[in-house]
């Protein structure tokens, strides 16, 4: 086939880019201690993106039209208030609204992971209602895509993977009916920290809990109950981490080790004050829970857990086969973000729920992520690394830099989530409704790397993998082909997103990891732009051979139903970029017709789906 190949130059010109430097918080230096361990350290927290989101998506855009000036936006809620009056205190320019077209994919995009169709397009640039917008955001936010898309979000978060065996999908049904239900997210998130049960094959609620279990020694025993390969304390404490970084936003891990003093002074200031016995008191809120492998012919069925909560108590001074020996000290359970200690006449996870989800961090370090996933940067990045030290303007710690970038408007946020009984639904609205979320991602004028923590623009981000599949999929019209279950052995399913776990062989298995799929082995991240990625879009027959007039793909049936070459053209950009083309993008795609019409509306759609405004969402 031959390919319009000088389509792919920009995204391949953004994928080789090196991204500027990561900024570094200002901190005052160390009184008397040494360097060395801060240094060791700070590689393992993210460096802020802040400058990142602003320098990809100039790169993005550089080649788009320029957009006229913006004027004064008005503020639609609490959100723009924040947002546009610092951005006017402070004289930052700022981007326009997106107009309809961008709008409409932007919107389907980030909030139900689907193209619209071409009717939908249509439809929605003939509608003349003000208030549009808001309707498509209503008739978005509790969709059936919707619900794949965050339910798949989730699962990847709390890294629902293999361990989970056959109770994957179980869980995974319970992940769905929450989000397509708006079940409250602290109650949602309650039930996954103090869930147990006879059998996880048969109950979705112990299943969260069995994936995080590290499999330790054959042959241990406690209290004659068989715990044939599962290290107990090793698996609190993964959860202790997994829930800190999730449901907080707080990275834990480096205190499971050690103390944070004399380790995290350039890291973290908040955690320089806890110690490693604050630790194991947090991860000995499951210290009496148990996870008791189906045994059958003197063999563990790994996978197949019981979980309950008769153990006798964190041990603090157990060996562990993923840190230093632990060494003693109190093993009673202590919330480690108020000192709070667990009612003794309380099962300790249940206590764990309690605090952990009435805690104001839990709101916001909630709202901040799913900020992140819309805005395209959190208002406190990485999502998962706060330092609680430094969220306060008027508690700073001296010679530091505040974190949040809008603290008011992250403790409003918080507050305002809480007032509306935690509904991620609402919140979603919230933040689409507002204009800080539909600027457009085209700057009208120089771009200075110091407008980027005022959102002044609409950052972008690059399509998840199983997000780009599935895009490619509806504009080609050409579905997949997933085997659903823990081991493909369910219903066939068409789009990545319906999974309950990554899925994928072969030529599919290499695409989707080199856009970043999550292995769910370890934390998730934002896929990021690499070398690989336009040679995937250049060769792999996931993009090719859907691109084929044949079985029935979109190139296929429109070249069946109009004879008039421009119409085939006007189709394939609407299903493919949500938008007609220029004059001259017609004229030249027409042209790309003339000799082979069957090979020139192939490379058309091919050429579409390599285009950059196709693999990011602007």
């Amino acid at each position: 086939m031959k390919h319009l190949v000088t389509c792919t130059l920009v995204f391949a010109a953004v994928a080789t880019a090196a991204p500027p430097p990561p900024e570094k918080p200002k901190q005052a230096p160390p009184a008397d201690l040494s360097t060395m361990p801060a240094e060791v350290h700070a590689p393992l927290f993210q460096a802020p993106k802040s400058r990142q989101a602003g320098a990809l998506t100039e790169s993005v855009t550089a080649n788009l039209p320029k957009p006229g000036s913006a004027g004064k936006i008005a503020s639609k809620n609490f959100i723009d208030q924040h947002i546009f009056g610092k951005i006017e205190r402070d004289r930052i320019p700022t981007a326009p609204l997106a107009d309809d077209r961008e709008f409409l994919r932007r919107a389907a995009l980030d909030i139900a992971g689907r193209l619209p169709s071409a009717t939908e397009v249509r439809e929605f640039l003939a509608d003349k209602s003000p208030d549009k917008r808001s309707k498509l955001i209503d008739k978005l936010v509790g969709s059936d895509a919707f619900v794949d898309k965050w339910a798949y979000f989730f699962m990847d978060m709390i890294r629902a993977n293999g361990k989970m065996a056959r109770g994957i999908d179980l869980f995974h049904g319970m992940v769905r009916d929450s989000f397509a239900a708006d079940r409250p997210y602290d109650d949602f998130v309650r039930s996954i920290i103090a869930a147990s049960a006879k059998s996880n094959y048969v109950v979705s609620a112990a299943n969260p809990i069995v994936r995080e279990h590290v499999e330790g020694k054959p042959g241990e025993e406690l209290d004659n109950v068989q715990l044939t390969k599962v290290h107990q304390l090793d698996t609190h404490d993964e959860l202790a981490i997994l829930y800190g970084k999730l449901f907080l936003g707080i990275n834990l891990s480096c205190i499971s080790c050690h103390d944070g003093k004399g380790h995290l002074e350039k890291v973290n200031v908040y955690l320089t004050g806890r110690k490693r016995s604050d630790f194991f008191q947090m991860a000995a809120f499951m210290g009496r829970t148990r996870y008791v492998p189906h045994v059958e012919k003197k063999e563990a069925v790994m996978g197949h857990f019981m979980v309950d909560d008769y153990g006798p108590g964190y041990n603090t001074k157990g060996d562990s086969m993923l840190r230093i020996k632990r060494f003693g000290g109190p093993a009673d359970p202590k919330f480690i973000l108020t000192d709070e200690k667990a009612r003794p006449d309380m099962m300790p996870r249940e206590e764990l729920a309690r605090m952990l989800t009435a805690h104001p961090q839990f709101a916001r370090a909630t709202v901040n992520l799913f900020w992140s996933r819309l805005m395209g940067m959190g208002i406190v990045e990485p999502f998962d690394e706060f330092d609680l030290a430094r969220v306060d303007p008027a508690n700073l710690p001296a010679g530091w830099e505040l974190q949040p970038s809008h603290p008011e408007l992250l403790n409003e946020l918080g507050t305002w989530f809480q007032k509306k009984n935690y509904s991620i639904q609402a919140l979603f609205k919230l933040i689409c409704n507002s204009n800080a979320y539909q600027l457009s991602a085209r700057f009208p004028g120089e771009w200075d790397e110091r407008y980027t923590p005022y959102y002044s623009r609409k950052f972008v981000r690059m399509l998840g993998a199983e997000e780009l599949h599935d895009a490619i999929a509806t504009a080609t019209d050409r579905p997949g082909a997933f085997r659903s279950g823990r081991r493909g052995t369910g219903d066939t399913v068409t789009m990545a997103m319906r999974l309950s776990a990554p899925r994928g062989t072969g030529e599919l298995k290499s695409f989707l990891q080199a856009f970043g799929q999550s292995n769910r082995g370890t934390p998730p991240r934002p896929p990021s732009p690499s070398p690989l990625q336009p040679i995937m879009m250049m060769r792999s027959p996931v993009v090719n051979d859907r691109v084929l007039a044949a079985k029935d793909s979109r190139v296929q049936r429109l070249l069946d139903t109009y004879k008039d070459d421009a119409k085939v053209v006007d189709e394939l950009f609407l299903a493919t970029l949500s938008r007609e083309p220029s004059a001259a993008e017609r004229q030249l795609a027409v042209d790309a017709m003339k000799a082979n019409r069957v090979e020139g509306a192939q490379n058309v759609q091919w050429a579409l789906l390599n285009l950059v405004e196709f693999l990011y969402n602007l």
